[in-house]
């Protein structure tokens, strides 16, 4: 198999998917032309990332050396299509998405102004690039569904494969200490609902957030509360000493259609680390959580509902207990690379035989 395109190497869906194929016996190599390394805003940089992303796709025209049966274009690599084609050379092309650029852009993060000519653009480029993949693997079944529709896709032109964390660095870890804090890790961008975050925070004075990460919106953390604590950066291998010191991880509070159909990354890390887990009671959350079981789920927007549901769980270890253990089963029997690993091979090999 050959994992192809300008994709974020270290972005966690790559990895994590080269990860669990190699795990599963399958022989992975990859024809990575970088353009987004060292670029925090991918898609804000402008003429020189156009510039740098033309040059990738001149140098990934020339015909692979490399044996392979299936060609797998990463994220994100929806530009990549065409020379992903002609790589190929009539043998199987997969799409690893993960979202739909416009929706990203102009929906979700409002980079570009909705019926722009950017916006346009990056409409007609999802459907350019989904359309020309034999097979698109989404993350949820509200996201294939979605991609389906904006490229009118049939349903066997879309498959599901869920996130997953990489176990050489997620694994259970969890040993919380006091005082109990609740650690956000992640971009901020409007996905994720922080502003929800920091309303339960204002809402319950006497809790402890930390949160790791920066992005569109670090304006918002400016006027943080006193008993939130801001990190901009801590290195990836270090995760998961974060989540084991704290008292439960968050998730996703956002609005936004894209937030209902997605299950972040952060929070199959926190189930990996055997972390109690918080996050919004979207469809695609109920695609792998039960409230109670195995995750707090809460409704998307709501601080006085994640303000008392994280008093209620600061205030009872038992459900603690409980909510580690099951979110770590629910990851271990849908979400552990062995599990995704038989997933991507069964696909993998279903093309190679003739249909997805």
């Amino acid at each position: 198999m050959l994992y192809f395109g300008t994709y974020e190497r270290d972005y966690p869906r790559n990895a994590q998917v080269i990860s669990c194929l190699r795990r599963s016996g399958v022989e992975v190599t990859e024809r990575h032309v970088d353009v987004w390394g060292g670029s925090e805003h991918k898609w804000q940089a402008g003429g020189r990332a156009a510039a740098r992303l033309a040059a990738a796709e001149v140098r990934l025209l020339r015909r692979p050396d490399e044996p392979f049966d299936v060609l797998i274009v990463g994220y994100p690599g929806h530009p990549d299509l065409p020379a992903a084609r002609r790589a190929a050379g009539g043998r199987p092309v997969v799409l690893n998405p993960l979202v739909s650029l416009a929706d990203s852009l102009v929906e979700d993060r409002g980079r570009f102004r909705p019926g722009s000519l950017a916006a346009r653009a990056l409409a007609r480029l999802d459907r350019h690039a989904l359309r020309a993949a034999d097979l698109v693997v989404a993350d949820t079944a509200a996201n294939a569904a979605y991609l389906a529709g904006l490229a009118n896709l049939p349903p066997e032109r879309v498959a599901v494969c869920l996130v997953g964390a990489e176990e050489r660095v997620f694994r259970p870890c969890w040993a919380p200490e006091a005082p109990f804090t609740c650690l956000f890790v992640g971009k901020l961008i409007p996905l994720h609902g922080l502003e929800t975050i920091l309303g339960a925070a204002r809402l319950a004075p006497e809790l402890r957030l930390r949160i790791v990460g920066s992005g569109q919106l670090d304006r918002l953390l400016e006027g943080a509360p006193p008993n939130v604590e801001w990190i901009r950066w801590v290195e990836y291998a270090e995760l998961p000493s974060e989540l084991g010191r704290a008292g439960c991880a968050l998730g996703i509070f956002g609005t936004s259609a894209k937030a209902g159909r997605v299950i972040p990354n952060k929070a199959f890390q926190a189930l990996a680390c055997g972390v109690p887990l918080l996050t919004g009671d979207t469809p695609a959350a109920r695609e792998l959580l039960v409230d109670g079981e195995s995750a707090l789920l809460v409704p998307p927007g709501d601080a006085p509902a994640l303000a008392a549901a994280l008093r209620r769980l600061r205030g009872d270890p038992e459900l603690s207990s409980r909510l580690a253990s099951g979110g770590l089963a629910a990851y271990r029997e849908r979400a552990s690379e062995k599990v995704l690993g038989r997933v991507w091979r069964d696909l993998l090999e279903g093309l190679v035989r003739g249909g997805p």
